[in-house]
């Protein structure tokens, strides 16, 4: 059975984006690695075993197009309202929380938060499928 274990994205500033990622999730570096042309930074918390992997192309100077492609990632949270509370206090700007039921049934609370990339994530309140 395969496990999942990094969620890899390509940042153009490494100490910015690390930044946002500890604001944001409590996430620190597990390992770092550089190379000539380009360095792999993990990052991780005790919550999960789950890191995202941050890749910093060097010669790369724009922002990277995002695409049509990219959805998100997803994060769960025990408490969505104060997460959220935090992260505005933190200056991170993270979108309205929102519910999502389906056939009348609550199935989600969450919000969005964008990274300095512009990658988007998902806060998710823990519950039912989303532990």
């Amino acid at each position: 059975m395969a496990k999942t274990i990094h969620t890899m994205i390509r940042v153009l500033d490494e100490a910015r984006s690390r930044d946002f990622y500890e604001k944001a999730f409590g996430l620190t570096l597990a390992g770092r690695y550089d190379f000539e042309t380009f360095t792999l930074v993990y990052l991780s918390n005790p919550e999960s075993e789950h890191e995202v992997e941050l890749t910093v192309n060097k010669a790369q100077t724009e922002p990277y197009d995002l695409g049509n492609g990219y959805g998100h990632i997803a994060v769960s949270v025990g408490d969505l309202a104060a997460e959220h509370e935090r992260m505005r206090q933190a200056g991170l700007s993270p979108k309205d929380i929102k519910e999502l039921s389906h056939e009348g049934r609550h199935l989600a609370r969450f919000f969005f938060i964008e990274d300095p990339d512009g990658y988007k994530i998902e806060v998710l309140e823990r519950g039912g499928r989303f532990k």
